[in-house]
């Protein structure tokens, strides 16, 4: 595989802001849908312990509907862009859906923001015949049934587990490490799915691995055991709650291996829970760059962000951005707010340009899309490495 790579230009003040409004409403209260609207709902943990992930969503969703309700809206309408708090609860997602579909009359559902709460939802709104853009959330069968049928309605802006993992793994093996120690989650899918296609497509040996489950907060053991084994990589798989403080005690007990990550370490929150000072030779997979390689749309994102909320976006404020401006571009080739109509023109899309890169979505509901490495010295972003599809093949 050929990586590509670039210099990055240092945009990453991520601190996340306070949910803005358009013709929306954060909290889900006080707006009353109508036939005079294209009703929208976003369902993601603007509270809780997926807040980062959610917040920053919202954020570049509510940004996206607000400059197309300023450019004339969709089909003639204005955008109502209703969105809630599923309290990074999956039982409160699925309550939230069911509210959104009943009270809202919405066409379209963003959300949720990670596999578990997305998948919690699916049959509510299955059942509604309302299709569902996954924003975030990355799990290798999301938009598959059991027998590995595709869901029909259920599509997603991101890449999947298989794929960040895959990248990550050759990004080490085409830094020539040879040996990679393995700290997962066990707690979740996202985490399992990870180390195993990490484990799978890496070249060298893996020396050791480890393991964690969700709300823990001592790793000194871990890290001892990672440690008497001298990895040359740690390919952490995990979110950043747990992410943070692992690396923060990795690097105070003297462990100096390079750190791999995927995108749940994509926030601010990683940086400030290690420790800007603990956060060297740490490399993570990213949805988007705003660094050379990335497009004028994104530049203008940046800027229209910045203007909006007074910060930098990151990732995560970009992929609901994607997800909004997709949802519109879908109803506007159906030439109508019909959520069936809706539903086909989603998986028909082709060649769709979002801020996270040029994408068509394959027969499984699935973006082909580019994945991208972001290295980290002193929590400060200094590089990129891009990878296709194409480039996992070579």
């Amino acid at each position: 595989m050929n990586f590509k790579k670039m210099a990055l230009t240092l945009v990453s003040a991520l601190t996340l802001a306070a949910c803005g409004a358009a013709t929306s409403t954060t909290s889900g209260a006080g707006t009353t849908a109508d036939n005079e609207t294209f009703n929208v709902g976003g369902n993601f943990g603007l509270s809780g312990a997926f807040s980062a992930y959610g917040t920053a969503i919202n954020d570049g969703a509510t940004l996206a509907f607000k400059e197309i309700n300023e450019n004339g809206g969709v089909l003639g309408k204005q955008v109502n862009y209703v969105s809630v708090d599923n309290k990074s609860d999956a039982t409160e997602s699925t309550t939230q859906t069911a509210r959104l579909i009943d009270e809202e009359n919405i066409s379209v559902l963003i959300g949720a923001d990670t596999t578990g709460s997305t998948e919690a939802q699916i049959q509510t709104a299955t059942d509604a015949g309302v299709p569902i853009v996954a924003p975030a959330a990355t799990g290798d069968t999301l938009t598959l049934d059991g027998d590995g049928n595709v869901l029909e309605y259920v599509f997603r802006v991101p890449f999947q587990d298989a794929f960040q993992g895959a990248v990550l793994a050759e990004f080490a093996n085409q830094e020539g490490y040879g040996k990679a120690a393995i700290i997962q989650d066990n707690s979740s899918d996202y985490g399992q799915n990870l180390a195993a296609e990490f484990e799978k497509t890496f070249e060298g040996e893996i020396v050791a691995t480890e393991s964690y489950v969700s709300g823990d907060t001592d790793f000194n053991s871990i890290i001892s055991n990672i440690s008497a084994t001298d990895p040359d990589v740690v390919f952490i798989a995990g979110y950043y709650t747990e992410g943070g403080p692992l690396v923060k005690q990795a690097r105070e007990a003297g462990l100096d291996s390079v750190v791999l990550a995927p995108d749940g370490f994509g926030a601010q929150e990683f940086i400030d829970l290690a420790g800007a000072d603990n956060v060297d030779n740490v490399y993570y997979a990213a949805h988007y760059t705003t660094g050379e390689g990335a497009t004028d749309k994104t530049a203008d994102f940046i800027e229209a962000f910045n203007a909006e909320y007074g910060e930098d976006p990151n990732m995560f404020d970009a992929l609901g951005y994607d997800a909004a401006y997709l949802v519109a571009d879908a109803a506007e080739r159906a030439g109508s707010d019909d959520r069936q109509l809706i539903t086909d023109e989603l998986a028909a899309t082709t060649d769709f340009e979002g801020v996270t890169g040029t994408f068509s979505m394959d027969e499984n509901h699935n973006p082909v899309k580019t994945a991208y490495i972001i290295g980290l010295e002193d929590g400060k972003e200094v590089s990129t490495s891009a990878v296709s599809p194409e480039d996992l093949q070579n």
